[in-house]
């Protein structure tokens, strides 16, 4: 297996506080690997609770006294343009880094840069053209929302596609007036370092993006619990996200969470057996799997079951894994040893709990780590762990089903509810059965496929709260109710009489 190492990396990592690049108050600094060879390639800045006060002061001030809440949605408009502009000028560079750190395929890996970019571009349109509600109570009232930002936002981001998922806070965030402390994975800090110089040269100004590296268990738990930091907004695991709840609680602070996912993928028997094997491939093997909207279960109706796991262990066996930074390349490697090993357990259960039709080990050839096979589990029961647990990698579980009301059960009888994906050519089946599912953005006869402007979100396990388009906005914001008096106001007359009196 080659090793791509891109030109001009970084020695270090630093903190960027108040438009500096500074070390941790402690000197303390952290390893971090490249996914291919698993050796360290750049020490990073470790932040404790000191370096987030930093951090959070730096925020604070740039919101209270400088110019950034208080520009029309136009001017905060034109900065969002320009970062989007670097962002695309640059996405080939952004690219190669993003892989070179993830091991997400390089084709994958441009495709998020794009995305990047058009976040901020979005939500540079979505400002401008925002309005607000008034009512009007003839001769008696006025009512009108006011917006205004919220204040510090702490943005605790993931290690699955970083850089795209940062832009995914950071333009709302920045586009509602807010200034941010992010708190980048640590696996995966390479491409966060990029938005310092991005932003500064783009005329954001010092303060209103501040970025803290380092663990969570420290830095990300810090920035949760601080007192001047009003509002968390977190991407990840499920447990995290409920140590987050917790540490939330004592500052009553607003939370937005997008989490975990065991996202089903139902084929009925009247499906397209060819699109629905195309985007159900595609929606579990693509970004190595590690992606919370995976179809990581797929249900198929009994009449073509045999035939779908036939065919789809075959594309399954010819899917090809190698060198990240190979255009050839459609499953890199896996984002670090660690995980690898939690995979590798899974693949081991899954053994025991199903049909292994493909994978299930390291592909041939390859002897380096952190390399799964497209591993495809077929027969598997609703109790198994491989259908219950998220895996977040290249593993899927295939399931039959006889009915419609059993495909439901089996679709909702897990404790994640994040995405599901439908296949039927039925439309009235298609909308009924899609109503019904839990699961916070269903797709019919597709994969997932954004339109930035609608709900992005779970329910039950996998999240909390709603981002896209406006919501996204709305939890960047206040909104406060002002009312107007258009005339006399009749108010009951408490205390007017004087005692005595009948």
């Amino acid at each position: 297996m080659s090793h791509h190492v891109p030109e001009g990396l970084p020695g270090e990592l630093k903190h960027y506080i108040g438009g500096q690049l500074v070390d941790s108050v402690s000197g303390k600094t952290f390893d971090v690997l490249d996914p291919v060879s698993n050796t360290p390639y750049v020490t990073a800045a470790a932040g404790q609770a000191e370096d987030v006060d930093r951090a959070v002061a730096a925020a604070r001030t740039a919101f209270a006294e400088g110019p950034w809440p208080r520009l029309v949605p136009r001017a905060r408009a034109r900065v969002l343009n320009k970062i989007a502009d670097a962002v695309e000028a640059q996405d080939a560079r952004l690219a190669e880094l993003e892989t070179f750190d993830t091991g997400l395929p390089i084709t994958q890996a441009l495709g998020q840069a794009q995305r990047a970019a058009e976040n901020f571009r979005f939500f540079a349109d979505l400002v401008v053209a925002q309005a607000d509600d008034t009512y009007q109570v003839p001769g008696r009232q006025v009512n009108y929302v006011h917006r205004k930002p919220v204040g510090v936002a702490g943005l605790i981001t993931p290690w699955n596609t970083p850089f795209m998922l940062e832009s995914w806070k950071l333009a709302p965030a920045l586009a509602s007036g807010c200034t941010v402390v992010l708190k980048p994975a640590e696996f995966t800090p390479l491409s966060a370092s990029l938005w310092a110089a991005i932003f500064a040269d783009a005329g954001l100004p010092d303060g209103v993006f501040n970025l803290v590296n380092g663990f969570g268990e420290e830095a990300g738990d810090a920035l949760v619990k601080h007192p001047d930091v009003p509002l968390i907004s977190f991407t990840g695991e499920s447990t995290t996200g409920q140590t987050i709840f917790r540490n939330c609680a004592t500052g009553l602070k607003g939370m937005s969470m997008e989490l975990g996912g065991k996202s089903p993928a139902i084929v009925f028997a009247d499906a397209d057996l060819d699109a629905a094997l195309d985007s159900t491939l595609f929606g579990v093997f693509s970004l190595n799997g590690e992606r919370c909207t995976a179809g990581s279960r797929i249900l198929v109706e009994r009449p073509i079951y045999d035939e779908f796991c036939e065919r789809y262990a075959e594309r399954a066996r010819n899917i090809v894994v190698g060198d990240p930074h190979d255009p050839a390349t459609e499953v890199g490697a896996l984002v670090h040893p660690e995980h690898y090993d939690k995979v590798m357990r899974y693949v081991e259960l899954g053994k025991s709990e199903g049909r292994l039709l493909a994978g299930g080990g390291r592909p041939s050839g390859v002897d380096s780590r952190n390399y799964v096979a497209p591993t495809v589990f077929a027969d598997v029961a609703p109790d198994a762990r491989i259908f219950q647990e998220e895996i977040f990698g290249p593993v899927v579980a295939l399931t039959p089903f006889d009915t419609e009301a059993e495909a439901l059960a089996l679709a909702n009888g897990v404790k994640y509810g994040l995405a599901a994906y439908l296949w039927t050519s039925n439309l009235e089946r298609a909308h009924t059965f899609a109503q019904s599912v839990e699961a916070g953005m269903v797709w019919l006869n597709s994969h997932n496929v954004r339109d930035l402007r609608t709900p992005f979100g779970g329910v039950k396990a996998s999240g909390l709260g709603q981002e896209g388009g406006y919501r996204s906005l709305d939890f960047y914001t206040h909104q406060q109710a002002i009312h107007v008096s258009l005339g006399p106001v009749h108010t009951a007359r408490f205390g007017s009489v004087r005692k005595g009196q009948s």
